[in-house]
């Protein structure tokens, strides 16, 4: 049967239709007007004569009455269940595609890859009503669009349907346990399904032999348990299930397609054009007037309804008897010696108008008695929410705060309001935001003042942090560092706290980095610059650590969290899990945060937070800059899925060089390379006292950094020694003593895009 079709479509591809115009012709009286059950309305039409001429094969059906009496698309394989000249859609049959698993072979039988292909027609295939549905074990199969001459990509989607166990599986459930469904893009006229082979099916054939895949309209689908451990769905839709198709009328718009009145579809009177959907070039549909009902495709096709004894509406008055209906209307009007309003009140005697004023005076002061009660409820429940705005200022220790601040002259610290920074980010929409992480959501917003400000909403974990919140934010308030986010201020009177930090505007290192998707064959920046922002972001935590007072620990180091500003310069962010540095050896974190492929794991075993848990972090982020890969890549074998483990295997083995970023290479001598890769070693040992402090980090990157600026950087070590007359040591012992310069922020001479 597949074959069948694919030879009739080839066929018609090959064969177009006569007509290559329009021509809004009238069917013949003799035209066949039904086909078994199914009404054939008119612009849809059976033989030469009874069916619209567009220039393709859209209208054209066929019936054959002495075989099985169903109606098809002309030529196709395709079976047409009912259509709509209202909605302009058509419904077929979509065939089931089947994929078994032969005990025999013991393996899966061959796949035949249903598709359809519609480009010689003008339908398009219904997005809303329909769904790309797979039912099976393990069976992940895929929906592909076909090219026509309007697309300039394709696009490809899928779902798959697990079994943990037959138990869990539930009628009704399409979830993605034994069945699962993903919606399909708007306009396609064409598409192919196929199953993925990589998954091994032997083990589910006992009891789940077959797997489906198929569009199908939703309203139409009903998932049952049965459908996968038995054949039943093939068997009990015959194997097939119903697709709705949209149509239209050629291929102009309906300003184009009224200057040809002769070949204008829409004839009827009372009839009007309304272009397609699917945008411009994909045709017009006609439509009857308001308050008229029939097929605006015929000569006098759209009647006028008669609103008033029409069985399809509601009585459209209020009061029985008193519609009139009109051409393409109707009114409603209360009898002779009556009053009132027939279309949605009452018609009284007159002479209880009198008591209707009375009533009407009586509803009045009921309804001033209404208005006073919610203007005094309005009042109320404004002073509840300045007390519930009171709690919570209270509860995130604002009252601290606040008086710390008036205790201390100088801090550069603000309290905003919540309708301050709800003015700022427009009630925080969607739009404004640019970052979302397991600490909160990042807003950018401009102040009243004019300035570009970044509007983090906080997760609190605990209760605990609620408590201290108010402490920390004065803590932070105080770092004052070139490399850290400058914070400017709070908002404690929410349920959720408020930070507002400068806004940074070049991103963050992780996407200069890796780039976005499809960025991948962008140039990368040099490693020259990937050091001078990583001694940069250890001076900050070597500040956060030694210098700040109480001293710091950050808690999530990442290259998402290192900003960089328009002269990419680093500025570390993101403090939502930083916490004081504790005093006691007895104080643990009681729930471990960071984010995975960064975390100390020994941090991880102990539950004890320390400034090396930063070194191990800030290890992990040498290795990025080394490689140009993710800390944690799921889609990698078990062994490679973790970059530092991966690091760790390849430098144990002596194969540094097969993990090094290739331009990374070609731009310096690997002795450089093996000496940050040393350091970044030196970072990821497991017990966290051999590791070295950030201050130690961020002086052997003084000088790796120095060196790869120089134009001898790009020289081996033992040649530079040479030049210098010394004899062979550490690169962190070689103090370069020129005083040149290079500009980064130049980024034709680097070879980087900004972030867009």
């Amino acid at each position: 049967m597949i074959l069948a079709l694919i030879a009739a479509l080839v066929a018609l591809t090959a064969w177009p239709p006569p007509a290559a115009e329009a021509a809004a012709m009238q069917p013949s009286p003799t035209c066949l007007r039904r086909c078994g059950d199914i009404d054939i309305p008119y612009p849809f039409g059976v033989g030469a004569g009874c069916h619209l001429e567009t220039g393709d094969w859209t209208f054209v059906l066929s019936c054959n009455r002495t075989a099985d009496g169903r109606l098809r698309l002309y030529n196709y394989q395709i079976e047409v269940l009912d259509m709509s000249v209202r909605l302009g859609q058509l419904r077929i049959y979509s065939i089931i595609n089947p994929w078994c698993y032969n005990s025999t072979t013991a393996a899966m039988n061959g796949q035949s890859n249903w598709w359809y292909n519609m480009s010689i027609t003008n339908f398009r295939i219904n997005d809303a009503l329909n769904r790309f549905t797979v039912i099976g074990c393990n069976s992940l199969a895929y929906f592909r669009s076909l090219n026509d001459t309007s697309d300039t990509s394709r696009y490809m989607t899928g779902c798959m349907a697990m079994c943990p166990g037959v138990a869990r599986l539930a009628d009704g459930s399409c979830a993605g346990v034994g069945c699962c469904q993903t919606a399909i893009p708007s306009g396609l006229n064409g598409y192919q399904v196929s199953f993925e082979e990589k998954f091994n099916t032997s083990g589910i054939a006992s009891f789940s032999p077959c797997s489906y895949a198929v569009l199908v309209e939703a309203a139409a689908f009903d998932f049952h348990t049965r459908y996968v451990t038995t054949d039943a769905f093939l068997a009990e839709n015959g194997g097939q299930v119903p697709v709705v198709l949209d149509w239209a009328i050629g291929n102009k718009t309906c300003e184009e397609a009224k200057r040809n009145a002769s070949a204008y579809a829409c004839v009827s009177a009372n009839s009007e054009c309304v272009d397609s959907k699917y945008g411009k070039g994909r045709g017009y549909l006609c439509n009857c007037s308001a308050g008229y009902d029939g097929n605006p495709y015929l000569l006098d096709g759209c009647h006028d309804i008669n609103e008033c004894e029409d069985s399809r509406f509601r009585y459209p008055c209020s009061v029985l008897g008193t519609c009139v209906n009109t051409d393409g209307s109707f009114h409603c009007a209360c009898p002779d010696k009556t009053t009132g309003n027939a279309y949605n009140g009452t018609c009284e005697d007159k002479k209880t108008q009198i008591g209707w004023q009375i009533a009407i005076g009586v509803t009045s002061g009921g309804v001033v008695l209404i208005v006073t009660a919610t203007c005094l409820y309005m009042i109320h429940e404004k002073r509840r929410l300045a007390k519930i705005k009171r709690e919570y200022f209270k509860q995130h220790g604002g009252l601290l705060l606040f008086e710390e601040m008036k205790s201390r002259q100088g801090l550069a610290f603000t309290l905003f309001t919540e309708e301050e920074l709800e003015v700022a980010t427009n009630k925080f929409d969607e739009r404004n935001v640019i970052g979302k992480g397991g600490n909160g959501t990042v807003y950018r917003g401009t102040t009243k003042d004019g300035e570009t400000v970044a509007i983090k909403k906080c997760r609190l974990a605990n209760e605990r942090q609620k408590k201290e919140f108010g402490k920390e934010m004065l803590i932070l308030s105080q770092i004052n560092h070139r490399n850290i986010v400058k914070l400017y201020g709070c908002c404690l009177e929410v349920e959720v706290p408020m930070l507002v930090y400068k806004y940074i505007p070049n991103g963050t290192l992780y996407r200069l980095i890796h780039g976005r998707r499809g960025d991948d064959d962008a140039p990368r920046i040099p490693f020259s610059l990937r050091l001078k922002i990583a001694h940069q972001a250890a001076e900050a935590l070597s500040y956060l650590h030694s210098w700040a007072s109480p001293p710091i620990i950050h808690g999530d180091v990442k290259t998402s969290n290192i900003l960089l500003d328009e002269d990419y310069t680093a500025k570390v962010s993101d403090f939502g899990a930083s916490t004081v540095a504790p005093t006691d050896e007895a104080q643990l974190v009681t729930f471990v945060q960071g984010t995975c492929g960064y975390l100390d794991p020994e941090y991880m075993r102990t539950c004890r937070l320390t400034d090396r848990s930063d070194v191990y972090s800030f290890g992990v982020v040498l290795l990025e800059l080394l490689t140009c890969r993710k800390a944690l890549n799921l889609e990698e074998l078990e062994e490679e899925k973790y970059l530092s483990s991966q690091f760790l295997l390849v430098l144990g083995e002596d194969r540094l060089e097969e993990i090094l970023d290739e331009q990374v290479k070609s731009e310096h001598g690997l002795e450089l390379l093996e000496q940050v890769a040393e350091l970044a070693k030196q970072c990821l040992e497991m017990d966290g006292n051999k590791r070295p402090s950030m201050r130690q980090v961020a002086q052997e990157l003084a000088s790796l950094s120095r060196l790869a600026q120089h134009p001898w950087g790009r020289q081996n070590s033992e040649e530079i020694l040479a030049l210098l007359g010394g004899s062979p040591s550490t690169a962190s012992e070689i103090e370069l003593s020129s005083n040149r310069n290079i500009s980064f922020t130049d980024t034709a001479y680097i070879g980087i895009r900004s972030p867009r």
